[in-house]
């Protein structure tokens, strides 16, 4: 569930020109950490050696760090690093810097994971041969100065509520919620709420670049990633050496725009798990109709939720949760029809583990600041403004055209509309004077859907499309023929051939 949590962020067109602001000239002091891995796995992989490390960076890149006017300026925030190191290292390239998404995902914790190799869904030994992984945390998110202003019992009933809120009551006390959670937000960040925007992180992400002694810039971005990766190009595209995009945000597309285009592509995918259903009726207790299975058990959390043994109910947004987290990757499509199955004879558990990935909420209740930084980031990044009574129209409209997501998707925009401060909307232009960069898309990806991959392509000026005919979000390292097009194109510079269309299996 690394890449869950990705909603559309907002999107506004920028023209004035970006300057490049010079990394800060610090160089980070290493140690040893192989606590990281196994506090997440257990374990380091094989043969691999684990470095933390932290640089600081300006909080408002605007100022330059030493400015005496603006919000940030002449403050800091610290930046976490993991380096993941092969002991089969040869002829080394330089740093392969990775992103996970989100926004809100922890760059740290995915390079941990992906040292682990192919076998275990890591990368593949061609690369870990040839780079070191950098996994950073963003601004804002887990060990990088980490905002944190949502409460658990706030989150708990964001995450709880009805995801089709279609009683006014309802809908008003939703608006309500939001309202709630942006005030604390801005109580305690005040006007520092921009400075978590995209382009201030994709400034910080050439500090990494320095930092780790490239003088290019070699980067794997998923999701959100994907966002950051493309601004980063337009700031500082001589400073590119390669960079792949992996699960494609289409930067041009305005809030509105973006909801729709994510409850078309969970719609998309939904259909994709229930005809698998069909198909495979011995795999799946909720066959043959998964659809009307998951629906009704949606409708009857409403009225009647199931109770835990711990006292805990599967309301309505849990189960419309447990299903989002589901569609992310395909292997988990067996997992939800047995989550919606038991939750029928009466038990909840699946469903709760299910919606607890993605929500970022762990055993104990608390939960990580994935969400917090979630909403900052998007926000911070947002300009378009709905009215309430414009998304009012649109839940029932999108009820219409996309009955499972879209009203979710509607009502989801009022968490930027009722967000306090200023916005800072990152750059949308052409990558001038980069090299060609990798775009990868998915066809059956939900929560990107691939219809973004050629207009972020476009957009940037330099993309090439690589196209994976399978289901999930995000498709590299997935397969014999997407690994094979990536690592070419990381190692090698060579870019996939136009219009490389890799199969599902």
């Amino acid at each position: 569930m690394l890449a869950a949590g990705c909603t559309l962020p907002a999107f506004a067109p920028r023209t004035e020109t970006h300057g490049g602001a010079a990394a800060p000239g610090t160089t980070p002091t290493w140690r040893d950490c192989p606590e990281v891995a196994k506090d997440l796995v257990g374990r380091g992989a094989p043969g691999m050696r684990y470095e933390c490390a932290k640089i600081a960076v300006p909080r408002n890149w605007d100022t330059g760090g030493g400015a005496t006017a603006g919000p940030g300026a002449g403050e800091t925030f610290e930046i976490s690093l993991l380096r993941a190191r092969s002991s089969r290292q040869r002829d080394r390239i330089g740093s392969l810097v990775i992103n996970p998404g989100g926004p809100g995902g922890s760059g740290v914790d995915t390079a941990v994971y992906l040292s682990f190799g192919q076998a275990f869904g890591g990368l593949p030994a061609s690369i870990t041969d040839r780079f070191d992984i950098v996994g950073f945390d963003p601004r804002g998110v887990a060990r990088s100065s980490p905002i944190k202003c949502i409460s658990d019992a706030d989150l708990d009933t964001s995450f709880g509520f009805d995801p089709d809120p279609a009683g006014q009551k309802s809908f008003d006390d939703y608006v309500a919620l939001n309202r709630k959670i942006g005030s604390g937000c801005g109580a305690k960040y005040g006007d520092q709420l921009p400075l978590y925007g995209t382009e201030q992180a994709a400034r910080d992400m050439d500090a990494v670049r320095a930092a780790v002694g490239d003088e290019k810039l070699t980067y794997l971005g998923y999701s959100y990633g994907t966002l950051l990766g493309a601004t980063y190009a337009q700031l500082y595209p001589q400073r590119v050496r390669a960079l792949v995009l992996d699960g494609a945000v289409d930067p041009q597309q305005k809030l509105i725009a973006g909801s729709e285009s994510q409850a078309k592509g969970f719609e998309r995918a939904f259909g994709n798990f229930a005809r698998w259903c069909t198909a495979n009726a011995g795999r799946c207790p909720i066959a043959p109709d998964a659809r009307a299975a998951v629906t009704s058990a949606i409708d009857k959390a409403k009225v009647s939720p199931v109770r835990g043994a711990d006292g805990r109910e599967a309301t309505s947004g849990w189960v419309f949760y447990a299903v989002i987290s589901s569609l992310y990757t395909e292997s988990a499509w067996e997992e939800l029809a047995r989550a919606i199955d038991k939750l029928e004879g009466g038990d909840p558990t699946d469903v709760f583990r299910l919606a607890d990935a993605y929500a970022g909420r762990g055993e104990d209740g608390h939960y990580s600041n994935l969400f917090d930084a979630n909403l900052t980031i998007n926000c911070a990044d947002e300009t378009e403004k709905p009215s309430r009574e414009q998304i009012r129209q649109l839940q029932s409209q999108w009820r219409e055209k996309y009955p499972l997501f879209g009203p979710a998707l509607a009502v989801g925009m009022l968490a930027c509309v009722e967000w306090p401060g200023q916005r800072d909307p990152y750059p949308t232009g052409r990558a001038v004077g980069a090299p060609p960069i990798v775009v990868v898309g998915t066809t059956g990806d939900p929560a990107t859907p691939y219809e973004q991959t050629a207009r972020l392509a476009s957009m940037l000026g330099v993309g090439r499309v690589l196209t994976w005919e399978g289901e999930g979000h995000t498709a590299y390292p997935q397969t014999t023929c997407i690994t094979n097009a990536v690592d070419a194109y990381l190692i090698s510079l060579t870019v996939p051939r136009e219009g490389l269309r890799c199969p599902a299996r």
